[in-house]
């Protein structure tokens, strides 16, 4: 079993509760925004950002404690079951602190279902599973109910059998904000446990310390509050043309902005530690008409502000087409969405091609906004636009500057016997609130979707069975994080969480590269972007 590690980033300078817009600030603050966009002033959707508030808090929220999957230390003494299904498919992970006294207990820190799976009720199957596993070992299960009242997943435990704390020990939980409960296996029915378990129960709270599992739950919900205010404010606003026939494009900007940050802040939350509530999100129901929107991922006036290179290889600006030049956002957003595995299997499943459009309610259902990937030919070589808020600029030009430091050391080094490549930008370019970024299209893709398709792509379920090709990748892509990490000096670990990871892949049969001979198998190729 792997052992994941933490990381931990303070909270402190999150937005307070007290500062959060009124209902009539936020329309106001709408009114204006809309107002500068429809008369086409440069700064209406950069600067008088309405998502600003909602940008820090997220960012806030998923810097707290969580599972490094790329770590393959053992600190903080975390283990992880993998849940698999009879068919093969990796199901999710349960991730546990393994206690031996004063009683053998397990410590549920965080329950994570595997992506294909996830919205689906899986969650109940893989803590069933938990449930089995402590019966088998006939140890005590223990956990933090943090899910709050007015979830929907709040009883998610008691179904389960799971037991209030204080039902054990006699003591009322003197911490408001917890509610620890506990499993007792059958093997353990009718005895006194009420010491050992008040004293597991003690010792828990003192580690929690460590991974500081309640800041994360506090600030999700927190966000969530925020992303609901927002989405009241936006329907409330826009209730108009929202009802139209056909919504402007300031509408449809507006609420396609509000569902990619939505969208980015689940799947970013999912790596927290502690949180189990993990369909809190589906409470923020979108209404039939928003759904039905078609994707606007740019500010629909031309902004006034013509320099849009901000950095890169000029020879590469050459070779753009005159057009995208001058109209940057509108050209790119036009091109056609980069064919990763998933949408083209979600694309299959529907029954629709590629050059459909895309509504808002697309996104949703297939959790990531395909849209932000766009395909280019350059000179005979294949490229990547990539959409970013124009925020991260700085971001990414600092880690542009860390992938070219390493990369003369690359040449002819092989790790796990793949090859190490670096991807950094070419070009830059902002325009109507975006960052658009230019790269060279690799022959491989992100090793999550690379570990979901081994898993769930009925052609590779067999492959991955006979030569576990997903552990593969898993291993090589983790390796090649800690030669990354150990080139890097210690004030660029916090960088490490912005570097992304592609395993070689041949997407046309999407199949991975990986070779096998008589000394293994191994994966061709690892690019660092």
């Amino acid at each position: 079993m792997t052992k994941p590690s933490t990381s931990k980033v303070s909270h402190d300078s999150s937005p307070q509760k007290a500062d959060r817009l009124s209902l009539n600030e936020r329309l106001a603050l709408i009114s204006l925004i809309d107002e500068g966009i429809r008369g086409g002033a440069s700064d209406s959707a950069i600067i008088t950002d309405l998502f600003t508030e909602l940008g820090d808090l997220v960012n806030a929220t998923v810097s707290g404690a969580k599972i490094d999957r790329l770590r393959s230390d053992n600190a903080n003494g975390f283990k992880t079951l993998e849940i698999t299904a009879d068919s093969g498919e990796n199901l999710g992970r349960l991730n546990m602190l393994y206690l031996k006294k004063p009683i053998p207990c397990y410590y549920l820190v965080y329950v994570e279902v595997a992506s294909p799976f996830r919205n689906r009720g899986l969650g109940n199957r893989i803590l069933s599973a938990f449930s089995d596993f402590l019966i088998e070992r006939s140890v005590v299960g223990i956990l933090d109910n943090i899910i709050p009242q007015e979830d929907p997943t709040y009883d998610i435990y008691l179904k389960l059998e799971w037991q209030p704390g204080e039902t054990i020990t006699g003591i009322p939980n003197s911490d408001d904000n917890s509610l620890y409960m506990v499993f007792i296996p059958p093997g353990l029915a009718g005895r006194d446990l009420k010491t050992p378990v008040r004293k597991a129960i003690h010792h828990i709270k003192r580690k929690r310390a460590a991974i500081d599992m309640r800041d994360n739950e506090l600030m999700v919900q927190k966000t969530i509050e925020e992303f609901k205010d927002l989405y009241a404010a936006l329907m409330t606003y826009f209730e108009k043309e929202i009802r139209s026939e056909e919504p402007s494009s300031v509408v449809r900007f507006m609420f396609t902005r509000f569902v990619t940050k939505l969208l980015g802040f689940r799947r970013r939350i999912r790596r927290l530690l502690g949180y189990t509530g993990g369909e809190s999100l589906e409470q923020i129901i979108l209404a039939p008409e928003v759904r039905a929107m078609p994707v606007q991922s740019y500010a629909p006036r031309e902004l006034v502000d013509k320099t849009h290179l901000l950095s890169g290889d000029k020879e590469f600006w050459l070779e753009l087409p005159e057009t995208l030049k001058q109209n940057p956002a509108r050209m790119i957003e036009s091109l056609p969405n980069y064919r990763r595995p998933s949408l083209v299997s979600w694309l299959e499943s529907q029954g629709r091609s590629s050059s459909e459009t895309l509504t808002i309610g697309d996104l949703m259902d297939l959790g990531f906004d395909p849209t932000r990937l766009k395909e280019i030919s350059l000179g005979g070589r294949e490229c990547i636009f990539e959409r970013l808020q124009a925020r991260m600029v700085p971001q990414v030009e600092r880690k542009k500057e860390l992938i070219e430091q390493v990369m003369p050391d690359m040449e002819g080094v092989r790790i796990n016997n793949a090859r190490i490549q670096g991807n950094p930008p070419l070009l830059l370019i902002r325009d109507r609130g975006n960052a658009y970024v230019l790269r060279r299209k690799v022959d491989g893709i992100h090793w999550e979707e690379a570990v979901e398709q081994l898993q769930t792509a009925p052609g590779l379920k067999g492959l991955n069975r006979g030569i576990s090709a997903d552990r593969i990748i898993l291993s090589t892509v983790r390796e090649v994080s800690q030669w990354l990490r150990e080139k890097l000096d210690d004030q660029e670990d916090q960088m490490m969480d912005l570097f992304t990871f592609f395993a070689a892949w041949d997407l046309t049969a999407n199949h991975p590269k990986v070779v096998v001979d008589f000394s293994g198998s191994y994966l061709e190729t690892v690019w660092i972007a």
